[in-house]
């Protein structure tokens, strides 16, 4: 089954990361990723822009459309991972090993709908 790993983290500390930094988080997630993505069980992986690039829609009646995130919390969503994994358990301990080390969090999801992408074809 398809589990969105989504990574939720303090932008403004991201923001401040130097390069290097960025560079070691990177490559320690790749020692994670690699082997997911070698064994066809890794999907997309993305880093979002930053919170003030979004655009947020309210559905109703009248859609309200405001600038940047709805919610207004410390951590931001800055990213996600889309994982085929056994089991919930399975990717809670991916979860695990990718943060190891480090603030924020991993929020877990089933993935319900999956339609596969035609971007890129």
């Amino acid at each position: 089954m398809l589990y969105a790993i989504l990574c939720f983290h303090d932008e403004a500390e991201v923001d401040g990361w130097t390069r290097e930094q960025d560079d070691a988080v990177l490559a320690k997630r790749a020692k994670v990723t690699d082997p997911l993505a070698a064994a066809g069980r890794l999907g997309p992986a993305m880093r979002l822009t930053s919170t003030p690039s979004a655009t947020s829609v309210r559905s109703g009646t009248e859609p309200l459309v405001i600038d940047g995130p709805f919610a207004e919390t410390k951590e931001q969503l800055l990213g996600l991972y889309v994982v085929d994994c056994e089991s919930q358990e399975d990717a809670v301990e991916i979860a695990k090993q990718l943060g190891q080390d480090e603030t924020g969090g991993f929020e877990i999801r089933p993935v319900k709908l999956y339609k596969p992408s035609t971007i890129g074809s």
